[in-house]
């Protein structure tokens, strides 16, 4: 795949894009038949965060997914995407749903990060990440996950582990914002594009690192009509290529058993970040 001349801080921007499609554009477009499940049955019902089932070319499969909003209510009724300890307890109700009756599991990471209010705090926000963390690595039934724009730290994390991991050419996946990167190193958001080259954020960065296990080519104007009733997402290529992508790994990993499939997640993260010598 050919490295195109955007910098860093360029792709940032168009993960950021408020027009990019967001996870209810990709169940509508590239699934079939998606039923939402709301509600995590302690708390609430987080919007940042929706999930359900859905059929991909007939076959029922659990898909989740951050949601953000394309106007300023729409942003406020989905904390920009940001989710609070019910939405990732919600996330992790559908994965055992979808374990108990056998359903692999496709995610789709598009979050700047867990929403870090005192009432998320309070209600066990890093509690709820890390128990997903834990969770989502013993799942028994294949997991795709898809980084579709930005994935930021442990917000996209808890629902980030899974046996295959996809990223959209133009997505971002980091520990920290290039913004927050930029106060925390430079003293100034504003340095945010020097941060982004020194993250190593983008999808070919995460390749070569062998973080992530494909990209899936992008065309600069992958953008969701205004217009309700303009099919032409589902036909963009794009989508259809994202699509072919999910069925092709899950082809693949529908033939492991169980202790096959959770062998080599363990493998596959215990090989990240290796150690090569001084």
């Amino acid at each position: 795949m050919e490295e195109r001349s955007e910098s860093a801080f360029e792709r940032v921007q168009r993960a950021r894009h408020p027009a990019r499609p967001y996870a209810l554009d990709i169940f509508e477009s590239v699934f079939e038949d998606f039923v939402e499940i709301h509600g995590d049955r302690r708390y609430a019902d987080d919007s940042a965060i929706v999930s359900g089932f859905a059929r991909l070319n007939g076959a029922e499969v659990a898909v989740i997914g951050h949601q953000k909003g394309r106007d300023t209510n729409q942003r406020r009724h989905r904390n920009f995407g940001m989710p609070k300890p019910e939405g990732y307890r919600k996330a992790l109700r559908v994965m055992r749903l979808a374990e108990k009756f056998g359903r692999p599991i496709v995610t789709f990471i598009d979050t700047p990060g867990a929403y870090p209010g005192i009432d998320a705090e309070e209600r066990g926000q890093a509690e709820a990440i890390a128990f997903n963390l834990r969770e989502m690595a013993q799942l028994k039934v294949p997991t795709i996950i898809v980084v579709l724009g930005e994935g930021g730290s442990g917000g996209a994390l808890a629902i980030g582990i899974g046996d295959r991991v996809l990223m959209c050419e133009n997505a971002v996946y980091s520990v920290i914002s290039p913004e927050g990167c930029a106060a925390i190193l430079f003293k100034d958001a504003a340095e945010a594009e020097k941060a982004a080259n020194s993250l190593k954020l983008t999808a070919l960065d995460l390749r070569r690192l062998e973080l992530i296990d494909e990209i899936v080519p992008e065309a600069s104007d992958w953008e969701v009509s205004d217009e309700e009733e303009d099919q032409s997402f589902a036909d963009d290529p794009v989508t259809k290529e994202l699509k072919r992508s999910i069925e092709k790994h899950l082809k693949q990993l529908s033939v492991l058993s169980t202790e096959e499939l959770l062998e080599k997640r363990f493998e596959k993260f215990r090989a990240m970040g290796k150690w090569l010598g001084a």
